[in-house]
């Protein structure tokens, strides 16, 4: 998905996030090779050259991934410029994109084969490989053999740091983005890290709303998943019917409560904490 050698474009480069985020990837290791903000090209931020066009970025630096940073009413048009100059990943950090516009740049991109990781996410970060697109406090992280995936941004850090004072570090984690429609579920990760050779055991961090959950959960007893998984379900103290969080957390009646999730986690054998700080222990079970 990202190595180190990953050529970078940061879309909303001279924002306030995004030039904060910027200088953060940067230090981390990640290779930012271009900025994108129309009506700013010829200016330099970090020492990272600015842009007008993600075309004309592409074409004079090669970049292969996005990370946006672009306020919401421009932000369609924004992950819209990136599909069409091929770069994949495209990570949509921006969050209150209205449905029907993530539903119509997520549906364009699967076209496309292009992997879009948000809206409304904190990113992806690969600490074996020092590279990260998003805002994810990489000083909790180290490089290890356990892959995760959250729909939850603070509670993933929660949980990652509780990992890595066990001494169980990471080969992935990706926030896979806090509402309804996003471009990278749960089951999307699992056929990644199916495959990776350097995860040996995967993380899922659930919360109540939609089904997501429960999807993964099938598609991990129905296609034997070959690796161990340990999950948390965030939420399951919320009433039904109540918006809690950000938007994908509503609860429809008998659908989307932390008990479905978490029972259709047991059924397919996944092993659910009851606290966070309960999955480092679930998972030295199998490391």
């Amino acid at each position: 998905m990202l190595d180190s050698d990953t050529r970078v474009l940061v879309q909303g480069i001279t924002g306030r996030h995004g030039s904060f985020h910027t200088k953060l990837m940067l230090e981390y290791g990640t290779e930012i090779v271009a900025g994108v903000t129309p009506g700013r090209g010829g200016q330099e931020v970090h020492g990272v050259p600015v842009y007008d066009t993600v075309e004309e970025a592409v074409e004079e630096t090669d970049a292969e991934a996005s990370v946006i940073f672009v306020p919401a009413p421009q932000a369609p048009d924004a992950v819209m410029e990136a599909i069409e100059a091929g770069l994949d990943p495209i990570v949509v950090i921006t969050e209150h994109i209205p449905a029907h516009d993530t539903m119509r740049f997520v549906e364009l991109a699967r076209w496309e084969g292009i992997r879009i990781i948000g809206p409304n996410t904190p990113g992806i970060i690969v600490p074996p490989e020092r590279v990260k697109l998003g805002i994810m406090p990489h000083q909790v992280f180290t490089e290890g053999e356990v892959a995760v995936a959250s729909r939850s941004g603070t509670l993933t850090y929660e949980i990652v740091q509780a990992m890595t004072e066990a001494g169980l570090g990471q080969s992935l984690c990706v926030g896979l983005g806090g509402d309804q429609i996003v471009g990278t579920t749960f089951i999307d990760f699992l056929e990644y890290v199916r495959e990776d050779d350097r995860t040996e055991a995967v993380v899922l961090i659930g919360e109540i709303g939609g089904n997501a959950e429960e999807l993964a959960a099938e598609y991990i007893a129905e296609t034997d998943f070959p690796k161990p998984v340990v999950a948390y379900i965030a939420g399951r103290h919320a009433p039904p019917g109540k918006r809690m969080g950000h938007a994908g957390a509503i609860i429809e009646r008998g659908r989307g409560t932390a008990e479905s999730k978490i029972e259709a986690f047991r059924k397919a054998g996944v092993d659910v904490a009851e606290k966070p700080w309960e999955v480092p222990e679930l998972l030295r079970e199998y490391l």
